[in-house]
């Protein structure tokens, strides 16, 4: 990473508090032997539990939402933040333990290169990188959605909701005004593959949750998979529609 680009990792977080201080940690031991250092923003979306609390007494920084907004408006806040401060890359990396922070300066090799305006970190690109592989549903669910990524956009993506990402300054601007809020990570992926935006993934190594519990069960998967992929369906049509009115206006 050149070291006159600001970097900065958004963090939603959701009742981490059995995970968030070892992801700080593990944040300040990375800049601590790293000659590239990236700042960071954790976004507690409203946590019932102790999250608040200790971001506040390990002086951690962070923005507290008084209300509840999920994952994609917990993750635009970020985006938010990261444009009006001027950060020239940004990378979603998660609250839960899950995302290896020395894979940072891979993801962001793509953008400070100009090679990609998006870099997804994925385990299946390659994987020999990564032991932990998820779930089979979640495994089967990413490729349901590879599978209409493709058709609508004839890009090939194979971990579009994986949440460790990195964008550029431009993508910044368009996430902090407009980020899916239901399906984030495949609907964003779609709109940026539609708009005729680069998107290049890398092999990276995930960890299993080590604290808390995933929210995600069997029929939630199965209900995921069915929305995301009417959602994407219908994110296509609406999007082409938009750039055929716009193309009739400007004749």
């Amino acid at each position: 990473m050149r070291l006159n680009m600001k970097a900065i990792l958004i963090i939603p977080a959701y009742n981490e508090e059995e995970n968030i201080l070892n992801v700080f940690e593990k944040i300040q031991e990375y800049n601590k032997n790293s000659e590239r250092k990236v700042d960071y923003v954790v976004i507690n979306d409203s946590s019932k539990d102790n999250t608040l609390k200790i971001l506040q007494e390990n002086n951690i920084n962070h923005i507290n939402l008084i209300q509840n907004l999920g994952i994609g408006g917990a993750v635009q806040t970020g985006y938010k933040y990261a444009y009006q401060n001027g950060y020239d890359i940004a990378i979603q990396f998660d609250g839960d333990g899950q995302h290896d922070i020395n894979y940072v300066e891979k993801i962001c090799k793509p953008i400070i290169n100009k090679e990609a305006d998006m870099c997804i970190g994925t385990r299946y690109l390659d994987k020999n990188e990564s032991e932990f592989q998820s779930t089979f549903m979640r495994r089967l669910g990413k490729n349901i959605i590879s599978f209409f990524i493709k058709v609508f956009s004839k890009k090939n993506i194979t971990d579009p909701t994986s949440g460790f990402r990195a964008v550029n300054r431009e993508i910044i601007k368009i996430f902090s005004e407009n980020y899916p809020t239901e399906y984030p990570e495949p609907e964003s992926t779609m709109e940026l593959l539609l708009n005729d935006y680069k998107i290049m993934e890398v092999p990276v190594s995930m960890n299993e949750r080590k604290g808390g519990k995933s929210s995600i069960n069997l029929w939630k998967s199965i209900d995921y998979m069915i929305k995301v992929s009417l959602a994407l369906i219908i994110d296509s049509i609406n999007l082409k529609s938009r750039k055929s009115r716009n193309v009739k206006n400007k004749n």
